[in-house]
C-alpha cells in the first residue's frame, strides 16, 4: 500500500534508513523530481527540485495496518503521515504512473507532465526570461504561443523552460 508522508527538509536519507531498518528491504520510495536551470549573470546553475516539495510516496505491504503506522510515526525526520491515504490508492497509483510516463532517461519529470491551460499563468525557469511570468495563447504538441506583457513568444515544450505559477 502506498502512503504519503511529510518529512523534514534534508532528512530524506534519515527517513529511508529508519524505514529500511524497521520494515526491511522491501520498502519502495517514489519522489518525483525536476531539473531546473537558472541563469545567474553568465553562469547556468542546475538545481534539482522535488515536485511534491517535502512530501514523498512510500510503498510497503504492511502500511495498511494502523499498528505499523503508529510504530513508524516517531521515526527521525518524519513529520506525519497524510491522513486517509488508504482510500486514495487508485489516485496515488495513477499519479505515479503519469510521473513515470513523463520522466526522461535520468528520472527527471519532463515538461509534458504539466497540463497546459490557455490563459493560465506560467513562469520561465530557464533561459533569458527566467522568473518572468507569461500566459499561454495557443498550444500544440511541440510548442506554445505565449503572451508576456505586450510581446508574443513561441516557446518549445520539449525543454523544461517553464512551469505553472
Amino acid at each position: 500500500m502506498w502512503a504519503i508522508i511529510k518529512i523534514e527538509k534534508g532528512k530524506l536519507a534519515t527517513i529511508k534508513k529508519e524505514f529500511f531498518s524497521k520494515l526491511g528491504n522491501d520498502v519502495k520510495f517514489y519522489i518525483p523530481k525536476m531539473k531546473l536551470n537558472k541563469f545567474c549573470k553568465t553562469k547556468v546553475l542546475t538545481k534539482e527540485s522535488y515536485l511534491l516539495g517535502d512530501y514523498l510516496l512510500c510503498f510497503h505491504k504492511d502500511l495498511s495496518k494502523s499498528s505499523v503506522i503508529n510504530y513508524l510515526k516517531y521515526c527521525k525526520g518524519l513529520k506525519y503521515f497524510l491522513k486517509n491515504f488508504q482510500s486514495s490508492q487508485n489516485e496515488i497509483e495513477k499519479f505515479i504512473s503519469k510521473c513515470r510516463e513523463n520522466e526522461d532517461k535520468d528520472g527527471y519529470i519532463k515538461q509534458t507532465f504539466f497540463n497546459l491551460k490557455i490563459n493560465c499563468k506560467f513562469e520561465f525557469i530557464s533561459g533569458p526570461f527566467t522568473n518572468l511570468i507569461f500566459s499561454i495563447l495557443y498550444e500544440n504538441k511541440f510548442y506554445v504561443e505565449a503572451l508576456m506583457g505586450k510581446y508574443k513568444l513561441t516557446v518549445s515544450k520539449q525543454k523544461n523552460l517553464f512551469r505553472p505559477v
